[in-house]
């Protein structure tokens, strides 16, 4: 049996599984606590914003639903150039090592190169040794020199107070 691996562009109508890929990756980042989204936040952010919104590949296998990526333009001043900003990857364990990450990759980065991106980046937790080990495989380098910042909640309110 051959297994069939499709790529497409998410619709409003799909908001129920982008959504709940989004919770089963919390799950697996151990970060399940921190999702206070909702199906109808998701709907409005993706399909409901003006123009800049992000946007998600999913990835089919079979007929089924099987992973998904979350992404958007950033801009490099550096390189005077946009670029695209991946905010989650995600495939249901029970059909990794099948290809299917590797797709969506490519075809983001094919999206990028369409798109006259200079770059396509993403973080990914420091203890997330698979996903680590499969980002070096296809020739991704490690930002070492780069923190992360960020402020959220009371600091973000704080600081926009001053």
């Amino acid at each position: 049996m051959t297994e069939a691996l499709s790529i497409r562009f998410a619709t409003r109508e799909d908001v129920p599984i982008i959504f709940s890929f989004i919770k089963a990756l919390a799950d697996y980042e151990k970060l399940s606590h921190e999702v206070v989204a909702s199906e109808s936040d998701i709907d409005h952010s993706l399909f409901g914003a003006p123009q800049g919104q992000p946007e998600v590949i999913l990835a089919r296998l079979n007929g089924k639903d099987v992973g998904f990526a979350l992404f958007f333009h950033n801009y490099s001043t550096f390189l005077g150039r946009k670029g695209i900003y991946l905010e989650d990857l995600f495939v249901l364990p029970e059909y990794r090592g099948k290809g299917v990450g590797k797709n969506l990759l490519s075809r983001l980065a094919a999206i990028a190169v369409e798109r006259d991106c200079g770059r396509l980046e993403w973080s990914v937790l420091d203890w997330n040794t698979p996903s680590i080990e499969f980002y070096k495989s296809l020739h991704a380098e490690a930002m070492d020199e780069w923190t992360v910042y960020r402020l959220t909640g009371d600091a973000l309110k704080n600081l926009s107070q001053l």
